[in-house]
């Protein structure tokens, strides 16, 4: 008896796990974005769900994730100052190709970037979000870029190209990427 009132227990809460209703088969409720990436055209599609005439949109969208998936390509190409291909990138040449894969056009340089979108707190860091940071010890200026791979309570990482490792992914809690950290900014 105690065997079939836990097997009871369970399906009702396997059928009720799933709070809301979204509509996957339905073109108009499917947002289309193409992207030109190596000549070729990929399709994009963000499901969206209509709730009493709102569009609500997942907290990380499918653009958000494509964007980080794009960049995480380049993972292990080395450094190259001005660099934007799979023979060489800096910081900010990752940045920018990451973005204009997607139609978004962002400036080539990382102080430029730090000037665009809404300027955000430490604690509202998101995946897809830019972080800046001053790692020149002569002058106090933006000089550094990286894209928010990883936003957890206590544990932010960032795909970037350094000058000794090239494209890596580090996180914000080390001690260098913390002290150097100027401030982080929304694009999306």
């Amino acid at each position: 008896m105690k065997f079939y009132s836990i097997l009871i227990l369970l399906s009702i809460f396997v059928v009720s796990c799933k709070s809301r209703k979204t509509v996957k088969n339905d073109i108009s409720n499917t947002e289309i974005i193409t992207n030109n990436v190596n000549d070729s055209i990929s399709p994009v599609i963000i499901e969206k769900e209509i709730v009493s005439d709102l569009v609500l949109y997942s907290e990380a969208s499918n653009l958000t994730l494509n964007l980080i998936d794009f960049a995480k390509q380049f993972e292990g190409v080395k450094y190259k100052f001005g660099g934007t291909t799979k023979a060489g990138m800096d910081c900010s040449g990752l940045v920018y190709e990451t973005f204009k894969a997607f139609d978004i056009s962002l400036p080539r340089v990382s102080r430029d970037m730090a000037k665009l979108g809404q300027k955000i707190f430490l604690e509202d860091i998101k995946e897809g979000d830019l972080l800046f940071f001053k790692t020149s010890n002569k002058r106090n200026i933006i000089s550094h870029v990286g894209l928010v791979v990883t936003a957890l309570p206590g544990n932010v990482e960032f795909i970037h190209s350094t000058t000794k490792q090239g494209v890596i992914i580090s996180s914000l809690a080390e001690r260098y990427w913390y002290y150097s950290f100027a401030e982080a900014r929304r694009i999306l």
